[in-house]
């Protein structure tokens, strides 16, 4: 956690690069959808169609992300004290939602309709190929962006990419990566339906293909809507973090304890701490509060991720605080 909680202090090239793998992943994919759109119109394909509106259902999913990326930095005020930073998320989870209701709906709807319906005539199929050859090439373009910010922020917080993709509290470039591979393998879904199309007649298999990219859809944007979900509700830091604060805590030579800590995502980059501590009994009120307030600003110093500390002091030894404690994490 340590080298990415540096980095992100820095200024902004977290979310800078964030912004640049939307941007060009929202120019690439409004080109693709228009390039689909056609192709679909000139070889009655409904697989090209039903990627036509994937890259519809991409594209709109790169401005509700745009959204967030800029609504999401607002400083805090009044009415939102601790800021704006889930707004990220809240955007977020509308773009996984868009991805389900305008392109894996779509997609069935046209999968069906060529399967069940009337057996329907294939024209030019080299134009769907050309097109899906260019969209494959400019698809790979916004993915190896996307790609490559993930694979960096991984190594940089020494994980996996598996890994980092659980526990990223940065929506952004997962949403593009996601989106971006199901859309690489749609477009391998596209020409296979056409492929088979055109080698057996039947339009069945150009139907079967629309099916399995309207399934591809659901669930990339049932994992998003998850992950997006969880975020909201309102998430524990990254258990690196997590454990960092707690040793700083109970390396203070006035705590006797650390009784219970709790931490949420208010946002990237952006950790709420709560802790009940159990300090010397023979420290008097005033140096009690100098003690807080000196722990709470070296907490944010040296871990720069943490926006808000509360420090509340508690006996270690209160029944009804061991019990809460105990129930939410168990012996």
């Amino acid at each position: 956690m340590s080298d990415r909680t540096e980095e992100s202090t820095t200024g902004a090239p977290k979310s800078g690069e964030s912004t640049l793998t939307v941007l060009l992943a929202g120019a690439a994919n409004l080109a693709i959808a228009v390039l689909k759109a056609i192709a679909g119109v000139i070889t009655g394909s409904a697989a090209m169609l039903s990627e036509a509106a994937h890259s519809v259902a991409d594209t709109f999913t790169e401005v509700l992300l745009l959204t967030a990326l800029r609504r999401s930095d607002r400083p805090a005020d009044r009415v939102h004290p601790f800021g704006y930073g889930k707004e990220r998320y809240f955007w977020a989870l509308l773009a996984a939602v868009s991805i389900f209701a305008s392109g894996a709906m779509f997609s069935f709807y046209e999968g069906f309709r060529t399967v069940f319906g009337e057996p329907e005539e294939q024209s030019s199929p080299l134009v769907g190929y050309v097109v899906l050859a260019i969209a494959f090439c400019l698809e790979s373009t916004s993915w190896l962006q996307a790609m490559r910010q993930v694979r960096r922020e991984s190594r940089e917080q020494r994980r996996s990419i598996v890994e980092y993709l659980r526990l990223t509290d940065d929506p952004a470039p997962k949403t593009v990566l996601f989106e971006d591979s199901a859309a690489l393998v749609g477009l391998l879904l596209a020409f296979a339906g056409i492929g088979l199309h055109q080698l057996t007649g039947s339009s069945v298999w150009d139907g079967l293909a629309s099916v399995a990219i309207g399934a591809l859809l659901a669930l990339v944007a049932y994992l998003l809507a998850r992950t997006n979900r969880h975020l909201l509700i309102g998430r524990s830091a990254d258990p690196v973090l997590v454990r960092r604060i707690r040793d700083r805590i109970v390396a203070v030579d006035q705590v006797d304890a650390l009784v219970d800590l709790q931490t949420m995502l208010m946002g990237t980059d952006q950790v709420l701490v709560c802790a009940r501590v159990d300090f010397d009994d023979s420290l008097t009120a005033g140096e009690l509060e100098h003690l807080c307030v000196k722990l709470a600003a070296t907490l944010r110093e040296e871990l720069p991720d943490i926006d808000e500390v509360f420090l509340e002091p508690v006996p270690r030894t209160d029944p009804e605080l061991r019990a809460a404690v105990l129930g939410r994490y168990g012996r």
